[in-house]
């Protein structure tokens, strides 16, 4: 590998910008290798719908019972109005390192240093949920297919399992390396797989719900669309965070914007085509599962404790039959796969963009030469995923499953901020239209203030021990340690930075605070 030359671009080379600000630096990635369906796809891919749908629909039935449909719209409405957010700041400031640059430029070097430690810790924890879940199904997979229990087994033998979970990584690493080329073509098979088998899984569920022949299947109704229905406000922000985990990663698409057709404008429309695609996703199969399965707590009911931890692997054969019903294991596996390779890229591109700012080691900011990709940056991703998760899985167990439930602090911390960041960044055009004080300010604001609610409830609950695994620290609940411990660590590795790169903390590589972009509508 060898450096690329960082330059700051000319104007025309930032479509649909008048005056393009002349911080911004290229960081010699593939340029126009993804379109809009491209990118929609990567956002969608990282969310991993079906196996969010999996392992959630039972947790989230266990909190708000027959208001599930109505708990993933409200999940949705912050995650839309922050989408609002990323689109207009992409516009003005096509970046690939997204929260950070936006932040950076927004509120300065500090904050925006710990918006991108935000998203880059989230990622390594996320990478690493994805590869131990891609390996469960796997032999979940086998077993099924072999009809043998031994081979399923094989997922409980930690030694296997962890260099199973380990040749995940380091496959999804090569492929994320070899550039976007590569990671189209296995993410429309692998999308589009586990797509079309949760439609055909919804219309049998759908069907079977109606027939009348199990008697567990209720009739639909609209009230499930009620959020108001639920109980109490500490079981509906349970609820909500669960929904809200359930959406993360559709940014992907504003990451890979410097390698995009259409820079400016193609990875907002894209990330609001993949909220669309999820909400629909999510809404149907919720529905459908609930008219099949209820919400019972005993045998297919969703509120089973036994099963909603892996709520397809109880209704693949009822649903689908023995003949369909691995399909699902597969789409599940596709999923995790597709995923585990996607989320590879905002990590990458977010530290290549910190370090071509100086907020990271210099050697990071190189680019492949052939691939055009960063090369160094995804390959540093890989290694820390499969360290961190091999440690964390012969360490403790407890560990490992309190510091994905910790997950959720991260996500709302880096998408709030981000969001407040783009009204102040356009302060000044505020009053200047119509549109622009609601898409460019009352609506992000109104986003992130809902993200940072759900951030400080979730930061309340999480202090109890009770709270994940159990476990404690001190009598302090262990996720509330490992989240703000996460976070005080980034603080610190921040202020070994700031020894190092004086001139990015001192302001002088990206502004405090520049003028907001013209851009043509």
């Amino acid at each position: 590998m060898v450096d690329v030359e960082a330059r700051p671009p000319t104007r025309d080379s930032i479509p649909g910008v008048a005056g393009a600000d002349d911080e911004l630096r290229a960081k010699g990635l593939s340029n126009n290798s993804v379109g809009l369906l491209g990118s929609a796809v990567i956002g969608v891919s990282t969310v991993a719908p079906v196996y969010c749908l999996t392992s959630t629909l039972g947790p989230t039935v266990s909190e708000v019972g027959l208001q599930m449909p109505a708990i993933f719209l409200a999940g949705f409405l912050p995650m839309l109005l922050v989408a609002f957010a990323y689109r207009e700041l992409n516009r003005a400031v096509p970046d690939c390192g997204t929260s950070f640059t936006w932040s950076v430029k927004a509120f300065g070097p500090r904050i925006g240093w710990m918006c991108g430690w935000g998203l880059v810790i989230a990622t390594i924890i996320v990478l690493s949920n994805l590869a131990g879940v891609a390996t469960s199904y796997f032999y979940l997979m086998l077993g099924e297919l072999t009809g043998s229990a031994d081979v399923a087994a094989l997922d409980g033998n930690k030694p296997v399992h962890v260099l199973t979970c380990l040749a995940f990584i380091a496959i999804a690493t090569v492929i994320s390396y070899r550039g976007m080329t590569a990671t189209k073509g296995v993410q429309y098979a692998l999308v589009g797989l586990q797509l079309t088998v949760l439609a055909l899984f919804v219309v049998m569920a759908l069907v079977k719900a109606r027939s009348g022949d199990f008697a567990g299947s209720i009739d639909f109704s609209w009230g499930w669309l009620n959020p108001f229905a639920v109980d109490s406000f500490k079981t509906f922000t349970a609820g909500l965070s669960l929904s809200i985990f359930m959406f993360w990663g559709w940014d992907a698409c504003l990451t890979v914007n410097e390698e995009t057709a259409g820079s400016s404008r193609t990875p907002g429309r894209a990330a609001l085509l993949a909220m669309v695609v999820l909400i629909g996703s999510y809404l149907l199969t919720a529905i459908g599962t609930q008219m099949f399965a209820g919400v019972g707590e005993r045998d297919l009911g969703l509120g089973n404790p036994e099963t909603s931890d892996n709520v397809f692997a109880a209704l693949a054969d009822p649903v689908m039959g023995s003949g369909l019903g691995v399909l699902l294991f597969v789409a599940v596996l596709a999923s995790a796969a597709a995923s585990l390779q996607t989320t590879f890229i905002p990590v990458a591109r977010t530290v290549l963009a910190m370090s071509t700012y100086q907020a990271l080691p210099e050697s990071y900011s190189r680019v492949n030469p052939r691939f055009r990709t960063p090369g160094r940056a995804t390959v540093a991703a890989g290694i820390a995923t499969g360290a961190f998760y091999a440690v964390m899985t012969f360490l403790s167990e407890n560990v490992l499953i309190d510091t994905i439930y910790a997950l959720g602090l991260m996500i709302c911390f880096y998408y709030s901020i981000t969001a407040f960041a783009c009204a102040w960044f356009f302060r000044a055009e505020l009053r200047t239209s119509t549109r622009a004080l609601f898409l460019k300010g009352v609506i992000p604001v109104l986003g992130g203030l809902l993200l940072a609610a759900v951030f400080t409830k979730t930061l309340i609950d999480i202090w109890d021990p009770a709270y994940g695994s159990g476990s404690s620290v001190f009598g302090v609940g262990s996720v509330f340690v490992i989240g703000v411990g996460l976070l005080a660590v980034g603080g610190v590795i921040m202020l070994v930075m700031q020894r190092r790169s004086p001139a990015f903390f001192r302001g002088e590589v990206l502004t405090r605070s520049t003028p907001a972009l013209v851009v043509e509508d």
